[in-house]
């Protein structure tokens, strides 16, 4: 008579605040290592449809988040969006919640960010002042010159919730589409913006930093990603020594993208993610250990993984909706016989300039590795 093997145990359960393309990459990550991802989300969300397991419900409503966390060991994110006062909720009845709810609100409220990285760790950071109407920002303006960089306090990402006011006129304006308060900004004159992806993992508080990477970004989005970044080896060294000390100095559980401008040899943090970052999607093929991986091990309090390079370049370019609205994965097999390109899809419907996934690829060098993926990017967008 034959014997049915019992199914085997999960090594652990992560939960994950968010189903999007980000949990469904942390999920494809956890699963040779055994760990079993649930996620909170609509039905329908790209992680579910890659496997995970899927806890219907929203990241604002303490109950959803109460039936994630009482199904893993460890609840996570895909987004900076979850209530604040919810998480803090959890935490009080001892769930595991990494990065902790004061730690996320550095990524979920841009002044607290100015305040606490630029005030109180006194960290490089634009100029800045928290402003309720037009008079406050010409004030911040003649102390600082025009334009001023306004920014909506929360909500914001991939460019959204940013305007530049060159004038009393424009900020009005900006200021009507933001709401107030506002976080108001000197405008810096940027030479080249620099990501920084940590991970620190709980309980133990080791650290491993990845190479630095150059960000170029599109109407506000980072849309390529070029590894190692094209700067010099002194200014490199610079920025990984920030992120290092901002990720010790906030008690990082977890993976940390600091965004940073480059401004002569000025180094200013731009943005904070606690999570894993677009502009860390290089990390899938161009690095030992990916940042998804990093990620989970880093919340699980496992030993972290290795962040060196896999080759002497690396580049990813986002794959953004068609105008035409078609769908990028009809053409993946053409795609695909670019040398060296590497596709990444998010499951996710297409619609005119939605991110629907991304292109990775190696190179001799950086040129290389960015021609590849620009090539391979190119044809699943319907350009070539």
């Amino acid at each position: 008579m034959s014997r049915v093997s019992a199914p085997a145990q999960p090594t652990a359960r992560v939960g994950i605040i968010g189903g999007g393309q980000l949990a469904r990459m942390s999920h494809a990550a956890g699963t040779p290592l055994g760990i079993e991802t649930h996620v909170l989300d609509a039905p329908g969300a790209p992680a579910e449809a890659a496997g995970a397991r899927l806890v219907v419900g929203t990241a604002d409503r303490l109950d959803d988040l109460a039936r994630l966390a009482r199904r893993v060991d460890v609840v996570t994110f895909d987004h900076e969006h979850a209530d604040r006062a919810a998480l803090q909720a959890l935490a009080a009845r001892g769930v595991a919640i990494r990065p902790g709810p004061e730690v996320k609100h550095l990524a979920q409220d841009k002044l607290h960010a100015r305040r606490r990285l630029g005030g109180d760790l006194g960290l490089p950071v634009p100029a800045f002042t928290s402003v309720q109407d037009v008079s406050e920002v010409r004030a911040f303006a003649a102390a600082h010159g025009w334009p001023v960089v306004l920014k909506a306090i929360s909500g914001g990402y991939d460019g959204r919730g940013v305007r530049i006011a060159a004038d009393v006129a424009e900020a009005e304006a900006a200021l009507a589409a933001l709401g107030r308060p506002a976080l108001a900004e000197a405008h810096v004159a940027i030479d080249t913006e620099l990501s920084v992806l940590v991970a620190r993992a709980a309980g133990t508080g080791e650290s491993r930093a990845y190479p630095v990477v150059e960000t170029l970004q599109q109407d506000g989005i980072c849309h390529e990603v070029v590894l190692p970044a094209r700067v010099p080896g002194a200014l490199a060294a610079r920025a990984h020594a920030l992120a290092l000390e901002l990720a010790e100095a906030i008690g990082l559980e977890g993976l940390l993208a600091v965004e940073l401008f480059v401004a002569g040899d000025e180094l200013l943090i731009n943005e904070l993610a606690l999570r894993p970052h677009n502009s860390g999607h290089v990390t899938l093929d161009g690095c030992v250990t990916s940042q998804f991986e990093q990620h989970l091990r880093a919340v699980l309090g496992w030993p972290l993984g290795a962040t060196r390079p896999v080759a002497p370049a690396a580049a990813m370019v986002n794959v953004l909706g068609p105008a035409d609205g078609s769908d990028p994965g009809h053409r993946v097999a053409r795609a695909l016989a670019v040398e060296g390109a590497h596709v990444h899809l998010y499951g996710k419907a297409p619609r005119p300039g939605r991110k629907l996934g991304h292109v990775t690829a190696l190179g001799a060098d950086a040129d290389a590795a960015l021609d590849a993926a620009r090539t391979a990017a190119r044809i699943l967008e319907g350009e070539r």
